[in-house]
């Protein structure tokens, strides 16, 4: 990467960091919270009872002493885990709008990141193509936050395809105790699912808590009336030509597309894997606060 290419990833991360700083509100990070729970409660300290306190809270042997109710206050253990799990093959640079889906999953990770360290969880970066590209190991603070985004935006990949499995492996090697993983990709690796996807994902899903986040772009869909078109596969760098003028060529295409992505749900529903579909010309926030706050109910 020339020094033209270094200052233009460098500005896109500020872009970016004064973006997400206005999105991770308290609001945002509260349900970050609520909804990724720390491992147990710790003794902190006791105070007089008051009026409505759970009985059960009530520390005898400090009420005997003093001869007046006395509760045990609790703190949540709260240090959690966050791995971020970015897809950064050939095919996310793909974006017929403003953002490529690798951008928006630089902006995802920013936002989720920066919720993380405001409830002083740590953070962690995977990169993979068809094979893994990058790990950093989950720190915490703004810097390292920073260095995550700029490394999904502009870290070159040595491969091009897609290896999910090896990616979901890799991670249930390394990382020993529970965390949060963030599965960020368009999932596009051929013939979609294979039974060793599955097997990944359902071991994946037991030993962390595991979300997946599948982006596509509505070109991806759709296909707009443009003639003749020549499209390329960025992962294999096969050319098809489509005649997009005929309607019956372009309703097939966007029949294979929504087969694929129903495929794809049904994967995620049988192995009981958290989901969140995103798109690249479409808002992302709400979705995520309704995200939230739906996984929360479900787990109250």
């Amino acid at each position: 990467m020339n020094s033209e290419q270094t200052r233009e990833i460098l500005k896109k991360v500020r872009k970016i960091e004064i973006r997400t700083n206005r999105l991770v509100t308290d609001s945002l990070a509260g349900q970050y919270h609520s909804v990724f729970k720390g491992r147990g409660m710790n003794f902190d300290s006791v105070r007089e009872y008051v009026p409505g306190d759970e009985v059960r809270t009530i520390d005898w042997n400090v009420t005997a002493r003093a001869g007046k109710p006395f509760v045990k206050k609790f703190i949540e253990e709260r240090e959690l885990t966050l791995l971020l799990m970015v897809d950064v093959s050939a095919s996310g640079d793909f974006g017929s709008g403003k953002q490529s889906k690798r951008e928006l999953a630089a902006e995802l990770a920013s936002v989720l990141a920066f919720s993380a360290v405001k409830n002083s969880d740590k953070v962690g970066l995977l990169l993979f193509s068809d094979k893994v590209e990058l790990y950093v190991p989950p720190r915490k603070g703004r810097r390292h936050v920073l260095r995550i985004v700029r490394e999904v935006l502009g870290f070159e990949p040595t491969q091009h395809g897609t290896n999910l499995v090896q990616a979901l492996d890799f991670v249930n090697h390394v990382i020993t105790r529970r965390a949060i993983v963030f599965l960020i990709s368009d999932f596009q690796t051929g013939s979609m699912p294979s039974e060793d996807l599955r097997r990944s994902l359902r071991q994946t899903n037991r030993r962390h808590d595991l979300v997946a986040m599948p982006i596509e772009d509505a070109r991806e869909r759709f296909l707009p009336d443009l003639g003749i078109v020549a499209i390329e596969d960025a992962e294999t760098g096969e050319l098809v030509e489509l005649d997009t003028r005929n309607p019956a060529v372009r309703q097939r295409f966007h029949q294979i597309a929504e087969e694929r992505a129903t495929r794809l749900r049904r994967v995620f529903n049988a192995e009981a894997v958290d989901s969140l579909s995103l798109e690249t010309d479409k808002p992302y926030v709400a979705g995520l606060m309704s995200f939230f706050k739906n996984r929360a109910h479900r787990r109250s």
